[in-house]
């Protein structure tokens, strides 16, 4: 299991995907699965910048673990923000148009159905988010 924690800030991204993508690559993981990975990091801890600690600012922890038997990769995404379950908020109707559908929720549906598995808890006051894609 490695661990990386940095401010929860938009600018932030572009190093936490080079974290996770480094421990990627030493389990030759498919480009296709990688790219997913990186399209839910972006979502979830952009989401995570923008509202976990409004008007403030604060920590994230992201820690990536590699299981297997089946080979997948675990990423947890740990702030102690605003508590807030982002899987509580019923999917967008995609039937829709844009212009018909509720603004909001199409970040987090995307990873949902990118992802093999996603969870979340409050626990201790921290938000604990959790993907989990077969690789």
């Amino acid at each position: 299991m490695k661990e990386l924690t940095v401010d929860a800030a938009i600018e932030n991204i572009p190093s936490v995907t080079a974290f996770v993508d480094e421990q990627l690559e030493q389990y030759n993981c498919p480009v296709k699965a990688q790219m997913q990975i990186d399209i839910a990091i972006d979502e979830l801890f952009s989401n995570i910048a923008y509202y976990a600690y409004t008007p403030k600012s604060g920590k994230a922890t992201v820690r990536v673990e590699v299981t297997e038997n089946p080979m997948a990769v675990v990423i947890t995404f740990i702030d102690n923000g605003i508590p807030y379950d982002p899987l509580a908020k019923a999917d967008p109707d995609i039937t829709k148009s844009a212009d018909e559908r509720e603004i909001g929720g199409l970040g987090i549906f995307m990873v949902k159905k990118s992802m093999d598995e996603i969870s979340y808890e409050y626990k201790n006051g921290q938000n604990i988010l959790k993907i989990k894609k077969h690789i």
